[in-house]
């Protein structure tokens, strides 16, 4: 009778410690799924940002496109020797819309991880009037573009972006030569 007790006493003794350990286990695993979960919801929160930039772009949206950049906002990029502002960014796309009337930017493809989204797209339109110097084409221009942007707080506060600026200007008709030396 005495073993018959210690068995069950051993076997209770077992299922609590178990119960226990799974107890604490499911715990830490909550707060594990808890933690994945806040930083996905922020990343996705993040891509909708983007989304809503590159919108705001297409649609010069000015105001909103001031609610998303962030007051310390900067641009960068491959042949911009110093970071352009907000202002700066504004300016260049009622430049470039003028030209490019029909400017879109279709994203194929972004990834986020913590506070960086990255986005691979397109952009397309048509030269319906003078850039830089070229008059208009009537073209149907492609260039595909790279962005690395940084979100903090629900605005963005870095954009790196690289483009495809030679096969951009090679659509409109310039062509890379060689620099003539002098003799």
């Amino acid at each position: 009778m005495k073993t018959m007790h210690l068995k069950i006493a051993t076997a209770i003794l077992i299922t609590i410690s178990f119960v226990i350990t799974c107890g604490c286990q499911n715990q830490a695993g909550k707060i594990e799924l808890d933690k994945f979960k806040s930083i996905a919801q922020v990343q996705n929160q993040n891509k909708e940002i983007v989304r809503e930039f590159f919108s705001a772009i297409d649609g010069n949206k000015f105001d909103k496109l001031n609610e998303l950049f962030s007051n310390d906002f900067c641009l960068k990029a491959p042949g911009i020797e110093t970071p352009w502002k907000k202002e700066d960014v504004f300016q260049a796309i009622k430049s470039h819309y003028a030209s490019f009337p029909d400017w879109t930017h279709n994203i194929e493809d972004m990834i986020a991880e913590g506070d960086k989204v990255v986005v691979k797209l397109t952009q397309n339109g048509t030269h319906q009037a003078e850039y830089k110097g070229i008059a208009a084409t009537g073209k149907k221009m492609t260039n595909p573009a790279m962005s690395i942007m940084t979100i903090i707080n629900g605005q963005v506060k870095d954009w790196w972006v690289i483009e495809d600026n030679l096969g951009f200007m090679k659509q409109l008709g310039m062509e890379l030569k060689p620099l003539e030396t002098k003799k």
